[in-house]
């Protein structure tokens, strides 16, 4: 099955930032005082200086004693003059620099106002629910969520549009009553399967292991007691087996999106361990990147191409998985730590630039068949669209890159790769939410629940690293 690639992910503005206003009372950096000021505290003395020598030396008076008595009363004026320049100028920088680190902690502290960041948080949440969907289902009862795509014609709640509309809540928070997070606990409930479980609306009446995950994982965060949804676990975990699902267990995204589900669903599952072999043993050597193992779109044979949006899911699964079963003192541990850790090494050795806008970056879309399980000669298909920049900004700051990059000094190949996935995410909204554009088969505009979600978890994890409070 081979991989799609719709085109580039969306590119950092070439615009200029602005300069970030002055202290009261100071000439702005870069303005026409400043750079005056400057001027004479280098050589704007001396020119001002010599000004008066020579003025002077020309209009005193020849009555003088001598041309000596001229060159003294004139050197002497001229010296002064210069002295009291440069003594103006750096009062004048001293003044700056202390309004400048006066600022420094004003912002630090906080002066009330939003920045970006906050702007776009409360433009995403009255998007949200605003855009919430509320219908009574004769059958299921009052469902309140949203579809797939925020704008939809039809707009009736699915899982996974709710699913990840649940977890956008839980990280922007609730600041007032119009949309409680009980409300969508209790949809997505209605939501399962008669038989169980949960799916997307394309895949029909029959359970999937990567939706049922991802709805398992959003409840366990809202605080859903794990003993209501132990039964459910145990359905997933009993139906998603190398011989019951070989195409899912084959599937880079479907495993790893089932592996971080459960460990936030249920951290003590046997399948997680599994799952952590599954995708350490699938890693491929790219002989591009110095032989470093990075992740294709299949787990086994053929594996695709090396994938940095496929290397970044599997880090991330990895990460998070060795925090909950560990990685030392165990073999298949340390084959999962040194895969993660390649993983690592690759994303780190993209060579192409610039990173905001290098291939690495490019949107994919995957399509996952599996037999239909009322008729296995027909298959069933899940159409996937990653958006990579938000995979690639999660996977580098995950705890194990940056020890990674640390300990290997590759902390600037870090730091640069980081700053290009970010700017390309950041790109990719408009008031907080994300657009999944015109592609090449010349599909309309779309704004997917999950891309908006995996956008606004990229700015967020990224602004958490970056806060540095000061004492």
């Amino acid at each position: 099955m081979s991989q799609q690639q719709l085109g580039r992910g969306p590119s950092r503005s070439r615009r200029p930032q602005p300069s970030p206003p002055a202290p009261d009372g100071e000439p702005a950096a870069g303005s026409p005082p400043a750079r005056f000021v400057g001027w004479l505290g280098g050589l704007g003395a001396a020119a001002a200086g010599y000004a008066v020598f020579q003025a002077l030396f020309g209009i005193l008076p020849d009555s003088l004693d001598g041309s000596a008595a001229r060159y003294l009363i004139s050197g002497v004026s001229g010296l002064g003059t210069f002295v009291a320049v440069w003594l103006a100028a750096a009062l004048l920088r001293a003044r700056a620099a202390a309004g400048n680190q006066a600022a420094g902690g004003r912002e630090t502290r906080g002066t009330g106002a939003s920045g970006p960041l906050p702007l776009v948080f409360a433009s995403a949440h009255d998007a949200l629910v605003g855009q919430v969907s509320v219908v009574d289902d004769p059958v299921r009862g009052r469902l309140t969520g949203w579809p797939h795509s925020l704008g939809e014609s039809n707009p009736r709640p699915t899982s996974v549009g709710t699913a990840y509309g649940l977890h956008m809540m839980l990280d922007l928070g609730v600041p007032d009553g119009r949309l409680g997070t009980g409300a969508l606990v209790d949809t997505l409930w209605r939501l399962r399967l008669p038989e169980g479980g949960w799916s997307a609306r394309s895949q029909g009446s029959q359970a999937r292991p990567e939706v049922t995950a991802l709805v398992l994982g959003a409840l366990a965060r809202a605080g859903v007691p794990a003993d209501r949804l132990g039964e459910e676990v145990e359905r997933c975990a009993a139906g998603f087996t190398r011989d019951g699902d070989r195409a899912g267990w084959e599937s880079t995204h479907v495993v790893t999106t089932v592996l971080r589900g459960l460990l936030r669903a249920a951290p003590g599952s046997p399948l997680l361990s599994l799952l952590r072999e599954a995708l350490a043993d699938g890693a491929i050597s790219d002989g591009r990147r110095d032989h470093l193992r990075c992740w294709g779109y299949r787990l086994q044979p053929p594996y695709g191409r090396p994938s940095p949006l496929h290397t970044a899911q599997a880090v991330v699964a990895l990460d998070r998985a060795a925090r909950v079963l560990g990685e030392d003192g165990d073999a298949r541990g340390e084959r999962a730590r040194t895969a993660r850790e390649d993983g690592i090494r690759w994303l780190l050795a993209c060579p192409d630039a610039p990173h905001d806008t290098c291939p690495d970056l490019e949107n994919l879309h995957e399509e996952v068949r599996r037999p239909r399980g009322d008729d296995p000669s027909r298959h069933e298909v899940l159409s996937v669209r990653h958006f990579t920049a938000s995979w690639l900004v999660r996977a580098l700051l995950t705890p194990g890159a940056v020890a990674v990059a640390r300990a290997e000094g590759l902390e600037d190949e870090w730091r640069v790769r980081l700053d290009g996935a970010l700017a390309a995410v950041w790109a990719g909204q408009r008031d907080g939410i994300w657009v999944w554009g015109r592609g090449s088969d010349g599909t309309e505009l779309h704004r997917p629940m999950w891309m908006t979600y995996q956008g606004l978890s990229a700015l967020r994890a990224h602004a958490v690293w970056m806060y540095q409070p000061r004492g």
